[in-house]
């Protein structure tokens, strides 16, 4: 790390040798003051059913992604962008390639692993993925959350490839000892809309014949995945690092890069999903030699995360904010009334996308869009109030809420917010009674 001065605001601003000066925390600093202070009140005509809470989050951002950015973070963080110059100039493969490493050296990923930024975010790296290397084994596809089930429908309905489809209910795993690994495989490592995760890699057999392709994007710099054990692994920028979105990333083991280079898919490979071509791997891809045109300032708005990432430990550091943060929600829902995981089994949930379900039976006895409109009113007055922004559950689930509580999410935020929510719970339900 290099010289610190004196910053703006209780900050340090600091040149931590990415080519960027940012402002960081300096050790022991709490942050308090205005952030924290509460809405003003306004008339509520009685309806407050309990006190309302004094103390709200500094930093109201739980979306499930695009993510809270990191503490600290300022739109100064990025002057350093090359703006307005080519990505295929010097300069502009040199950031993209820093990102490739980086990524590399944060992760722990094998140096005999190719890594790529693709378009698309993680939708684009695995699509790229299934269009590019399903085909010559059948395939087994595990599905238990929204984006599995995509990925189950576009290799069925768009490749027509004839697959083993192994769906679970929301909050449950499919049968992970029912995988053939003689096959292809395709699952998300962590359910995103579920808040459902793999409990471990031990079920994926070390001696497989077929590629294990995972989808880990809310899962990747927030869990320790076992890269001997898969293949193909997706993500995007805009998840656990906070990043920007539009832009994924691809990691292919040398089976996958092997595969790539022998399998000729029979259907037509659109050009952003390209990674062969004539028998040889595209390699400039995982070398920053982008297929279409990447944001330079996504780039280096990734870049000073992970120099953050960095700085604060690496992945221990990640995935001991994101375990914390979570154990802050496990430990207020033990003790609820009303609110409990979607996810049944303790073992399976998710420690970043952070999925409840409503349990009052006022509200379990009531029709499911009944249900969706409290869980909803419940997001919206958190909303308004500037206490949580955008943790509705995700369309296609089951009503509740979802917290994000990756690594760039502070604990102190989490612990700030439980409080309103256990009063805009109540206040909903008051509202409900008087309608019903």
């Amino acid at each position: 790390m290099g010289a610190s001065e004196p910053g703006d605001g209780g900050w340090k601003k600091c040149d931590i040798g990415c080519g960027i000066s940012r402002l960081t925390r300096p050790a022991g600093f709490v942050e308090m003051g205005a952030g924290h202070a509460p809405p003003p009140e306004r008339n509520r005509s009685g309806r407050d059913a309990m006190t309302r809470p004094t103390v709200r989050p500094l930093r109201p951002q739980f979306s499930s992604g695009p993510c809270a950015k990191r503490p600290g973070w300022t739109i100064s963080s990025l002057t350093q962008a090359p703006l307005g110059r080519s990505h295929r100039a010097a300069i502009g493969k040199a950031r993209l390639a820093d990102v490739i490493e980086r990524s590399r050296k944060v992760l722990g990923i094998p140096a005999d692993y190719r890594i790529g930024i693709m378009a698309g975010s993680d939708t684009g790296a695995i699509e790229a993925a299934l269009w590019s290397l399903l085909g010559p084994r059948p395939v087994d596809v595990l599905a238990w959350d929204s984006f599995g089930l995509d990925w189950a429908t576009d290799i069925t309905d768009e490749l027509k490839l004839t697959a083993h489809v192994q769906k679970a209910p929301y909050g449950a795993l499919p049968d992970l000892r029912a995988v053939d690994w003689s096959h292809d495989v395709v699952f998300t490592w962590n359910g995103t809309t579920s808040g459902v995760r793999v409990p471990d890699g031990d079920w994926i057999s070390v001696d497989r014949q077929g590629l294990a392709i995972c989808d880990a994007t809310s899962a990747v710099f927030a869990m320790d995945l076992p890269w001997d054990r898969l293949d193909v692994v997706t993500w995007s920028w805009q998840k656990v690092l906070g990043g920007e979105a539009a832009h994924g990333m691809i990691a292919l083991s040398p089976r996958a890069a092997a595969r790539l280079a022998e399998h000729r898919p029979t259907w037509p490979v659109p050009k952003v999903f390209r990674l062969a071509k004539n028998g040889k791997l595209a390699e400039g891809v995982f070398k920053g030699e982008t297929i279409n045109t990447p944001s330079m300032l996504c780039v280096e708005d990734q870049i000073d995360a992970l120099c953050w990432a960095e700085e604060i430990g690496g992945l221990k550091a990640l995935i001991a904010r994101c375990d914390r943060n979570f154990a802050v929600i496990a430990d207020w829902v033990a003790k609820s009334d009303w609110a409990d995981f979607l996810a049944t089994d303790a073992a399976t949930r998710s420690t970043t996308s952070v999925c409840l379900k409503i349990t009052d039976p006022r509200v379990t006895a009531l029709p499911q869009a009944e249900q969706a409109a409290i869980a909803g009113a419940i997001a919206k007055q958190l909303d308004a109030d500037s206490v949580a922004h955008d943790i509705g559950s995700y369309r296609d689930a089951p009503p509740g809420l979802r917290i994000w509580c990756g690594a760039t999410v502070d604990e102190t935020d989490l612990i700030a917010l439980l409080p309103w929510l256990d009063w805009a719970f109540a206040n909903v339900m008051v509202t409900q009674q008087k309608t019903a």
